[in-house]
């Protein structure tokens, strides 16, 4: 049989899903992502990586500001999917856009479910010095990433990993993992299984508040904390009323009193070990080496951060 699938995407981590559909001749019949925003600063109109795909490739999509809408239900029963492909697409969908496809929704979650059901499950695994990460195949249903999954395949987390890096492994991933997916789909032998809702955990959304680096917890927790939140939103620290984004570290056995700058090379006390800052990223600047850093930025041994 041959599948007609509609894909549901926006960000850069979907892009290589929608790139194998087409790559591998599926019949992706219609594409939604979210629509185009508009830069923090100035009024530069910025489409969804989605959306400048479909472009460059000519393939049909739609960009609704709500897609729980009568006119995009009507659209869908038209075109009559027989699966539906979610990847990261930014918006809930309603169970009445659920019941239309033959075969249902289907979801590329990043991690191994039922742990880090939610919005940020790479970062809170990284932040949490999980020693493995991964993808999940899985149905959607009404209740946040509950649904039975298919398949679910795993990816190491080494202490040295960080957020970007791992989302483009697992993007790739789940990517594979979704075409293979869908050969059981249509061989009409899929074997769906129920999570153990008692082991769910949930990934909330990074805040704000939690971006600002603790110094007073262990090096590994600040280590994990920073690869966790890098490149975005960042992990940060204060230093003469100015925010320091630090994007890479790697853990030092050097002691002393937390927050304190203990050598030349940046290497910042924690409230065991420490850590030595390798690349960070100054307040509307470029990123940098710390050592290209160091070289306009003199910060004496002793220096308290905040």
């Amino acid at each position: 049989m041959s599948l007609n699938i509609v894909f549901m995407g926006t960000p850069e981590f979907s892009v290589p899903t929608l790139e194998i559909l087409i790559k591998n001749k599926f019949n992706t019949i219609n594409v939604y992502t979210q629509p185009p925003k508009r830069s923090k600063r100035g009024q530069k109109i910025n489409p969804s990586p989605i959306e400048q795909f479909c472009k460059k490739n000519k393939v049909n999509f739609r960009n609704p500001i709500n897609f729980n809408n009568a006119e995009e239900l009507k659209i869908l029963k038209n075109i009559s999917p027989d699966i539906v492909v979610v990847v990261a697409y930014g918006q809930i969908i309603s169970k009445a856009f659920l019941d239309i496809p033959k075969l249902g929704f289907i979801n590329i979650h990043a991690s191994l479910l039922p742990k880090w059901r939610g919005a940020a499950p790479i970062q809170r695994s990284i932040m949490n010095g999980d020693k493995k990460t991964g993808v999940s195949i899985m149905k959607i249903r009404e209740k946040l990433d509950s649904g039975p999954v298919l398949i679910s395949r795993e990816l190491l987390i080494n202490e040295n990993s960080t957020y970007g890096e791992v989302e483009k492994q697992l993007s790739k991933l789940g990517a594979d993992s979704l075409i293979e997916s869908l050969n059981i789909i249509e061989n009409g032998k899929p074997k769906f299984i129920e999570q153990k809702n008692s082991d769910a955990t949930y990934a909330m959304k990074i805040t704000k508040k939690e971006t600002k680096i603790n110094w007073n917890l262990v090096a590994h927790q600040v280590l994990h904390h920073i690869h966790g939140l890098s490149p975005k939103p960042g992990a940060w620290f204060e230093f003469k009323q100015e925010r320091f984004k630090v994007l890479k570290a790697k853990i030092s056995l050097t002691k002393g009193v937390a927050g304190s700058v203990i050598d030349e090379n940046l290497t910042v006390a924690c409230k065991s070990n420490s850590i030595q800052i390798l690349e960070i990223q100054r307040q509307g600047k470029s990123k940098q080496s710390v050592k290209e850093f160091l070289l306009g930025n003199k910060i004496k041994r002793g220096v308290i951060f905040t």
